[in-house]
């Protein structure tokens, strides 16, 4: 069955074919007038050039746009690489600043131990903390330093401060440190400058309570707290911190350690006291059995006894 034209197809048609025509003319014949060599086509042409080409700036316009766009697209691109590899350098340039922050820690801390003013009689032996066994019924730390190093039980321990505590348990190779403020812990401390003695008691707090004072009223907040060496638990005169009143109102112990980052200990060789067994030796000295004995002088006779002997004789 034929299809029937509309008026629509009937008008648009020839208004087609016409624009086709006009179209292809026109083509041929700006062709025809690039394609002619005269001088006077030659200046048309350029003066046709002139007139026409700067007008057309709007329609270069998206193209220079799109160009534009494409090598900002590429500029992105190299930008977002570098960007990740800026990124990869920072996290490790943050793991090198990690690094750098450790090594600066551990080594303020042994210049800290080696600044420790100590009795030059003491010798000590320096060891790395191994692990921090603390709980909230004990405190104490090992050390990589043990019986083939010397270590004894009882000897003093400290980091580049102050006291930390002392030994309890000598193995081969390792050794365990009971902290100040350990519950088990009892050490004698001398305040000064009121020179009053004290007893540090752990309570596993960080700040351990001072006991057996005595004369709490010459005791201040921020008077030097060091051991007194009595019984021979530590040796005399070693840092233990400074006095601090508590919110329970009691005089208590703010540690010089730094209990947060024991990292290195210094542990002290202690010489023993010397050891007395016989307590008469205290008062009298007992006589040298290889010097002989002095006779005893006769002590002088009474002017009674003197009569007696001249009536005798």
């Amino acid at each position: 069955m034929a299809k029937e034209r509309t008026p629509q197809d009937a008008y648009a048609r020839p208004v087609r074919r016409i624009l086709i025509g006009c179209l292809v003319v026109t083509l041929l014949a700006v062709f025809a007038l690039w394609r002619v060599d005269s001088p006077r086509v030659e200046r048309f042409r350029i003066a046709l050039v002139d007139r026409v080409v700067p007008s057309f700036d709007w329609a270069l316009l998206p193209v220079t746009k799109a160009a534009n766009m494409l090598g900002e697209a590429r500029s992105y691109a190299r930008l977002y690489e570098q960007n990740q590899e800026l990124r990869r350098e920072l996290q490790q340039m943050k793991a090198w600043r990690e690094a750098a922050l450790q090594l600066e820690q551990q080594n303020a801390r042994l210049r800290d131990l080696n600044q420790v003013r100590l009795n030059p009689q003491l010798t000590h032996v320096t060891g790395v903390v191994l692990a921090d066994s603390g709980s909230p019924f004990r405190r104490s730390v090992l050390l990589n330093v043990g019986a083939r190093d010397g270590i004894q039980d009882g000897w003093a321990a400290m980091d580049g401060l102050g006291l930390v505590g002392r030994i309890s348990g000598v193995g081969q190779q390792s050794s365990r440190v009971v902290l100040l403020t350990d519950s088990n812990s009892r050490i004698p401390v001398t305040v000064q400058p009121s020179g009053q003695r004290a007893l540090l008691v752990g309570d596993n707090s960080a700040m351990p309570p001072l006991d057996f004072l005595e004369s709490a009223q010459d005791v201040r907040p921020g008077d030097r707290v060091v051991s007194s060496g009595d019984g021979g638990v530590f040796p005399a005169g070693l840092l233990v911190g400074q006095v601090a009143q508590g919110s329970d109102r009691q005089l208590r112990v703010r540690l010089a350690a730094d209990y947060q980052r024991l990292e290195f200990l210094r542990v002290l060789r202690s010489r023993p006291m010397e050891r007395i067994d016989d307590a008469g030796a205290l008062l009298v000295p007992l006589p040298d059995p290889e010097e002989p004995e002095e006779p005893a002088e006769e002590a002088p006779l009474s002017e009674s006894e003197l009569q007696a002997e001249r009536a005798d004789g």
